[in-house]
C-alpha cells in the first residue's frame, strides 16, 4: 500500500484544542495542478467530489442530477445479500428505499460525527457486525463508482477535507483516531494515497480562483457537525493560479446538527414526554429522565436508542408515565426508525425560518402528528449559546493572528448553515466594512480540494 500523508498547517508549540492553528511563519501556498486531481468533501449531511484535469477548471461529480451525495445509509430489514446478511443502500438510493419500505429497516445518519468517538467502533445490523470504517466506506464506494462513470478512473490519490476540530474530539488522540478511521474507509474505497486538508482552506482556494485583487479574506465553512474558519491573504492571479498566505485557522465542533437539536428540544421533545413526569414503583412522582431526549437531539445517536436495554427502560417508563401517550409516541419513533422523516421535518422548519419570520413545524407519521408554530426570534434564542461559541472562536482567531476586524476586506461564507440569518448577522456586525460573498454552499470545499491537490 502506498504511503498516506496527513498535510496540514504546522501547529505552534503549546497549541491546545480550540486555539488557532497558525504556522510559525505564514505559509505561502500555490494551487499546483497535476495531471488529474481529485477532491473529496465527506460531509456530515452531504458529500461532494470534484476532479481537476490539467489545464481545465474543476468539474463537480453529479449524483442523481445533484452536486451532492447524501451521507446516509439505509438497511432494508427485508433485503439481504449473500449469506442472508444485511446489504445497504446509500445516498439518494437510501432515501428512496426508506420511503418505499415505510422506514422498515435501519437508518444511519451523520456518520462523520462518530469518527473521533472512542465509545463507538462498530454496530450490529440485522445479524452482521459493521465497523465504523466499513459504514463510511459504504457511502464512499458508490460515490466513487458514480463519479468514475462520468470521469473515468479516479486513481489512488485523493485530497480529502477535514474540519479544524472533529466533532466530539476533546484531545489530540481523538483527532488522530478520526483521521485514522477516515483513512481506513478511504482505502476500502480504493484511495490509498490520502492528503488531508482543512475544509475552510479548501473553500478559500475555491473563492480565490476568481479573485481579481489582493485582499485579506476570512472564510467561514459551516457544515453539519462543525464550523471552521480560516484567515488568509489572497494574492492576485499570478502565472496559472492565485497564491494564499495563510494566517491561521480555528473551528468549533457545532453547526447545523446542533441547530437542528435545538428545534427538536423545543418543538418535538415536549410532545414525546420531555418535561412530563412518571410515578416510581414506590409511588413517588419524578420528572422524566432527560438522557433519552438528549440522544433524540443528535441524529447520529438516535439509532442507539434502539438497543435492547434502552428499549426495556423506555417501555418501563411508559407503564409508569403520567402521560403515557407521549412515551408511546417516542417509542414508536425509535422502534420504527423514523429518524429520517423527523430529520426532514426539522430541516424544513430550519430552512423556512431562514427565509421568513415564522413557520409551522409539522411531523406526521400516522397516527402520530406533531404540529407546532415557531418564529425566527424564538429560533435565534434557542441557538444563542451556539452562536456565542462561534463568535468566541472568531475572536480567538483574530486575536491570535493579530488582525483587527476593520482590516478584513472580504468574507466568504459557505456550507448550509451559513444561510441561517443569525450566523450571517455575526459577520455583518463584526466586519461592517467587509464584503460578504457566498455561493456553492454545498460544493465549494470539494472544488477547492481538487485545486489544492498536489
Amino acid at each position: 500500500m502506498a504511503a498516506q500523508r496527513d498535510e496540514r498547517p504546522a501547529q505552534p508549540r503549546g497549541c491546545l484544542r480550540g486555539h488557532i492553528a497558525v504556522t510559525q511563519t505564514p505559509a505561502t501556498l500555490s494551487s499546483g495542478i497535476m495531471a488529474r486531481s481529485v477532491g473529496l468533501d465527506f460531509g456530515t449531511t452531504n458529500s461532494s467530489l470534484a476532479v481537476l484535469d490539467e489545464g481545465a477548471s474543476p468539474r463537480l461529480a453529479s449524483f442523481n442530477s445533484s452536486g451532492t451525495f447524501r451521507s446516509i445509509l439505509f438497511f432494508d430489514a427485508d433485503e439481504q445479500g449473500p449469506n442472508r446478511l444485511a446489504r445497504p443502500d446509500a445516498g439518494a438510493a437510501a432515501i428512496d428505499r426508506y420511503l418505499e419500505t415505510g422506514g422498515n429497516g435501519r437508518v444511519l445518519l451523520s456518520l462523520k460525527s462518530f469518527l473521533a468517538d472512542r465509545t463507538f467502533s462498530a454496530t450490529d445490523i440485522f445479524g452482521r457486525r459493521f465497523t465504523l470504517e466499513e459504514l463510511v466506506s459504504l457511502i464512499l464506494v458508490p460515490m466513487r463508482r458514480a463519479a468514475e462513470q462520468q470521469f473515468g478512473d479516479l486513481g489512488r490519490r485523493v485530497t480529502v477535507g477535514r474540519p479544524v476540530h472533529f466533532s466530539g474530539a476533546a484531545k489530540a488522540e481523538d483527532e488522530e483516531r478520526a483521521l485514522r478511521r477516515l483513512r481506513t474507509a478511504l482505502a476500502m474505497a480504493g484511495w490509498e494515497e490520502v492528503t488531508f486538508a482543512y475544509e475552510p482552506i479548501a473553500a478559500a482556494y475555491h473563492y480565490g480562483a476568481s479573485a481579481a485583487r489582493e485582499q485579506l479574506l476570512l472564510v467561514g465553512d459551516f457544515g453539519g457537525g462543525t464550523s471552521d474558519f480560516c484567515l488568509l491573504r489572497v494574492h492576485p492571479r499570478a502565472a496559472m493560479a492565485p497564491r494564499y498566505e495563510i494566517l491561521g485557522s480555528d473551528g468549533v465542533a457545532l453547526a447545523g446538527d446542533a441547530f437542528d437539536g435545538r428545534i427538536v428540544r423545543h418543538l418535538v421533545a415536549p410532545e414525546l414526554g420531555l418535561g412530563s413526569s412518571y410515578r416510581s414503583p414506590y409511588g413517588k412522582v419524578l420528572p422524566m429522565p432527560t438522557t433519552f431526549y438528549s440522544r433524540l437531539e443528535r441524529w447520529h445517536y438516535l439509532s442507539t436508542l434502539k438497543a435492547p436495554g434502552t428499549m426495556h427502560k423506555l417501555r418501563a417508563l411508559h407503564t409508569q408515565a403520567l402521560e403515557p401517550d407521549k412515551l408511546a409516541a417516542f417509542i414508536r419513533i425509535v422502534e420504527e426508525d423514523l429518524a429520517y422523516s423527523l430529520f426532514g421535518a426539522v430541516e424544513r422548519a430550519k430552512v423556512a425560518l431562514s427565509e421568513k419570520d415564522a413557520t409551522a413545524f409539522e411531523f406526521t407519521a400516522p397516527p402520530l402528528t406533531i404540529m407546532q408554530a415557531a418564529t425566527r426570534p424564538e429560533f435565534e434564542a434557542w441557538i444563542a449559546r451556539e452562536c456565542r461559541e462561534i463568535e468566541e472562536c472568531i475572536d480567538r482567531l483574530m486575536a491570535a493572528a493579530g488582525i483587527q476586524a476593520e482590516q478584513v476586506e472580504s468574507l466568504f461564507l459557505t456550507g448550509g448553515s451559513s444561510l441561517v440569518p443569525a450566523i450571517r448577522t455575526i459577520f455583518s456586525a463584526r466586519f461592517a466594512s467587509a464584503v460578504i460573498h457566498s455561493g456553492d454552499e454545498f460544493t465549494s470545499v470539494a472544488r477547492g480540494l481538487a485545486m489544492q491537490a498536489t
